[in-house]
């Protein structure tokens, strides 16, 4: 069948297993649509889940082996790789989200998270390329499923999804990526401390997408966007949100205080 559709482009995006043939085709569904080669059209079920390489092997969080001190070679390489399958799994987050719910919004929803998709794919392969650059690769370590068992979560709910995965799940990336920088340079890792720099400017961006659409969708049904927002992380975040917040480059992705601050423990 002819991949004409953002529907089955998304939907083909997600069915890709190999990390390179994944990342490939991501960047290939967003030149698509840029150039106007896909019709504006979700047609077809999304796949409940993405397709998945043999490797690495998925554990459950709980499972996970230790990553010790970044201070060592071994840490920073297994904090690289935790990384790059976060952002692996981004893929699939981003074309999941335009495929499943970009029927219910204007075409710009799909143009920002096109390009949010793509620039996931982007990390991953600079943080692929990193890994190899130190003697490893992505698959060589095992990895946690839990930010596809948050999409299975909010699979029915466009506003639940958004409010889960940019405006909880990469907000905390915000709080986190700035001691990890600090953690990278103190041992000596100048190139990878560059890169996670660099992709947490991108991640603003995506947070900023998310609250941006939020925003859009509360306002349309008539509900106060801060208190929906944290009816949704009660209902469907198995985890807490807690501080220390980068209050900063949350508000610059448009995630004020009054959202998470009355969540925070």
């Amino acid at each position: 069948m002819p991949i004409d559709s953002v529907g089955a482009a998304c939907a083909h995006v997600m069915l890709t297993a190999d990390p390179y043939e994944k990342l490939m085709a991501a960047r290939a569904t967003a030149r698509a649509w840029r150039l106007g080669r896909l019709a504006h059209r979700f047609d077809g079920a999304m796949p409940d889940r993405p397709a998945r390489p043999d490797a690495p092997e998925l554990l459950p969080p709980n499972r996970m082996p230790r990553r010790g001190r970044i201070g060592s070679e071994r840490a920073r390489i297994a904090m690289l790789h935790a990384l790059a399958h976060i952002e692996f799994v981004a893929i699939d987050l981003a074309f999941d989200l335009i495929g499943r719910f970009g029927g219910a919004f204007p075409r710009a929803f799909t143009d920002q998270w096109m390009q949010v998709g793509a620039e996931e794919a982007m990390h991953f392969a600079l943080l692929d390329r990193r890994l190899r650059q130190v003697g490893s690769h992505y698959g060589a370590l095992p990895a946690h499923d839990g930010l596809w068992q948050a999409a299975e979560e909010t699979a029915g709910d466009a506003l639940a999804r958004l409010a889960i995965v940019p405006m909880v799940l990469e907000a905390r990336a915000l709080d986190i990526t700035p001691a990890t920088v600090e953690r990278f340079e103190g041992a000596g890792d100048m190139a990878s401390a560059r890169m996670l720099r660099r992709i947490m400017n991108d991640e603003i961006r995506h947070v900023s997408a998310g609250t941006k659409w939020f925003a859009w969708a509360t306002n349309r049904l008539g509900l106060d966007a801060p208190n929906h927002y944290q009816i949704l992380v009660k209902q469907y975040f198995r985890g807490v949100v807690k501080p220390p917040f980068n209050d900063s480059a949350r508000r610059q992705a448009g995630l004020t205080e009054e959202f998470y601050t009355p969540l925070a423990t």
